[in-house]
């Protein structure tokens, strides 16, 4: 078929007349495929014919739009149906989505992708700015979310021939010019003695969660995808293989992103005996609801009255409002796990156990992380050594 033409081994050209045009011009349409399926000469021309087929129905449609003409937005969409829904995970669909709101589609959205190059591409890393309108530069991490989000745009763009380069290809991925250590924010022995008699006061589903973000140094969706059955008070280990995490279609329930997440933590004593009350006081609870208890297929730790686990945000939103009515200062509800961490440095814990307990993918990311707490505890350490030594000179 003349609209169908051989390009290469495996790549094929379609060619759709659309008609005459205002201008007097006849235009068409076209598209590159690749077949990647080894196939007999005749599946081979059935297959060609029928995707031709889907080709020009879609091109022959209202909601065609020529890829020359198509702005930078439009084929955002046709980039999340076509590719992001089916391909990713929604906890990666989210995250893209969120920075082509924030980040993308504000600078360059109005764009004709064809028009889009490398300099403007810079432009738009070079000048990421903070959601909260401070001046500081956005952090290298997430300027590194919002070009591999645009790699995956125009890297599908490229794939279906919709422009003839990729303008990310000629662009550096953001990095840091210099190890720069991040700057903790976590409270001290202290405080977490003060934190702790705080919660005492509280109801026991919230003071249980914060008990563990401390001593287990849970993420927030760990917390909440314990279940019961992962809880096992007699050894007093708790066993962490899911998280709920918030998408945009709402609470997702998945295994954790790395294999070294899924780990086993042990608790302290006084901790298992907290837990054994608040297993009882969860039961009875269960009990008095009666017919409202929802929730039969899971045993979360915690959940809502009906046994359903707590929305994704709703222990964020908790933490900052508690914090600010019993007055104490605030951190992030993830620094508490950072809290935890640099508690068990100063009680001289060797690194790689703190790597497994906290779930990192390598002891690197630990050191990297905590750098300047390990290296305070190595200097105390020395500090230890040069007392033993310096008595003993004295005793001579």
């Amino acid at each position: 078929m003349a609209n169908i033409q051989q390009r290469g081994d495996n790549s094929y050209f379609f060619t759709i007349s659309l008609g005459k045009g205002a201008d007097g011009k006849y235009n068409r349409a076209t598209k590159t495929i690749t077949v990647t399926d080894k196939m007999t000469p005749k599946r081979l021309k059935e297959y060609l014919d029928h995707e031709y087929l889907k080709f020009k129905q879609e091109a022959r449609s209202d909601s065609y739009i020529a890829p020359g003409k198509m702005t930078f937005v439009s084929f955002v969409e046709d980039w999340k149906e076509k590719y992001a829904f089916k391909e990713l995970s929604e906890t990666t669909i989210t995250n893209h989505l969120s920075i082509l709101k924030i980040h993308i589609l504000p600078g360059i959205g109005h764009w004709q992708i064809s028009d889009i190059n490398q300099s403007l591409l810079v432009d738009l890393l070079h000048n990421l700015k903070r959601q909260d309108g401070s001046e500081r530069p956005l952090a290298v991490t997430s300027q590194q979310s919002v070009y591999t989000t645009l790699k995956s745009i125009f890297k599908y763009a490229k794939q279906l021939r919709v422009i003839k380069e990729d303008p990310t290809e000629g662009v550096n991925k953001p990095k840091n010019n210099k190890v720069v250590e991040r700057e903790l924010n976590v409270y001290s022995l202290e405080e977490v003695t003060v934190l702790l008699d705080l919660l005492q006061e509280e109801d026991a589903h919230w003071r249980m969660f914060m008990t563990l973000a401390l001593v287990a140094g849970l993420r927030r969706g760990e917390a909440l995808g314990l279940e019961w059955s992962k809880v096992d008070l007699d050894k007093g280990v708790i066993d962490i293989s899911q998280t709920i995490v918030n998408t945009r279609n709402g609470p997702l329930i998945k295994s954790p992103k790395t294999k070294t997440s899924k780990r086993l933590i042990s608790l302290p004593p006084s901790v298992v005996s907290d837990l054994r009350e608040y297993r009882l006081e969860s039961m009875k609870d269960r009990l008095i609801m009666g017919d409202r208890w929802t929730e039969y297929e899971r045993e979360w730790v915690f959940c809502t009255e009906d046994g359903t686990h707590f929305y994704p945000t709703t222990p964020t939103t908790w933490w900052s409002r508690f914090t600010e009515r019993v007055g104490i200062r605030y951190i992030r509800l993830h620094d508490l796990r950072h809290t935890s961490v640099t508690l068990l440095i100063a009680q001289g814990i060797h690194a790689k156990i703190i790597s497994e307990r906290s779930g990192h993918s390598s002891i690197r990311i630990t050191m990297d992380t905590y750098g300047h707490v390990l290296r305070t505890a190595d200097e105390e350490a020395g500090n230890t050594f040069e007392g033993l030594f310096s008595n003993k000179s004295r005793s001579k």
